[in-house]
């Protein structure tokens, strides 16, 4: 299986997607510059975290119109897998591959710490490896990571089972304080209505190497490896 990693100007934890992919899974990656044309073969897209564009007028907004993405809709509308981690949800949410957007946190500040989700979901290609209700301690890098939507957009991924992580506290309560930005209903990941986009403020690539201190979010690369290879 073949990893595409999208590097926009901006970017930052492309390097650490690679080191993911390559050294935790043990499978190829290869960079996709934001100007090209070709996805190059790869079986999975991953946009990673950054400030692509500098992110300027929003985040994700410039990034949308890159040439790289037009191939990324056309992959993920014929059903690729794609994962957007931080920046890369912002894109996602701007390119309406995912609903909602992306707002400034809650008291406007950058946040930089350990949180921890829930997994609401194992119904996607990039969670299959974990079990609904597993508690994950991962890495948030973000000043924009507040999850917004209207109601009834957010009634409607609630009932069709579209929230794949969530904002919880070690034992897996909800709370205001387990919520580090102010996102509507706790949310902290989305997938799309055919379950193969999907976007996760946190970084589990950050958190997928035992020499990062924790391997927890290893399983959002597992699951696609996985679920392919039992597909094939």
């Amino acid at each position: 299986m073949k990893f595409g990693i999208v590097r926009f100007p901006g970017s930052n934890s492309d390097l650490d997607c690679h080191r993911a992919v390559t050294e935790g899974l043990g499978a190829r990656a290869e960079y996709l510059w934001h100007r090209e044309h070709d996805l190059q073969g790869a079986d999975v897209i991953l946009l990673p975290g950054g400030f692509s564009y500098g992110d300027y007028l929003r985040a994700g907004a410039i990034a949308r119109f890159s040439p790289i993405m037009r191939e990324v809709v056309d992959f993920a509308e014929r059903g690729g897998p794609v994962l957007g981690i931080c920046n890369g949800f912002q894109v996602l949410c701007e390119a309406r591959l995912l609903p909602g957007a992306l707002a400034r946190n809650e008291g406007l500040r950058f946040q930089s710490r350990h949180v921890h989700v829930r997994v609401e979901t194992a119904e996607t290609p990039f969670t299959s490896a974990y079990g609904e209700g597993e508690i994950l301690r991962l890495p948030i890098a973000n000043g924009e990571g507040r999850y917004v939507a209207d109601e009834t957009t957010l009634d409607r991924i609630e009932g069709e089972d579209r929230v794949v992580i969530r904002y919880v506290d070690e034992d897996g309560g909800r709370s205001d304080e387990a919520n580090p930005n102010g996102s509507a209903r706790d949310i902290a990941g989305v997938c799309s209505a055919e379950r193969n986009v999907v976007g996760v403020m946190p970084h589990p690539e950050r958190a997928s190497l035992p020499y990062l201190g924790s391997t927890d979010g290893l399983g959002f690369l597992e699951s696609v490896l996985t679920r392919t290879a039992g597909a094939a």
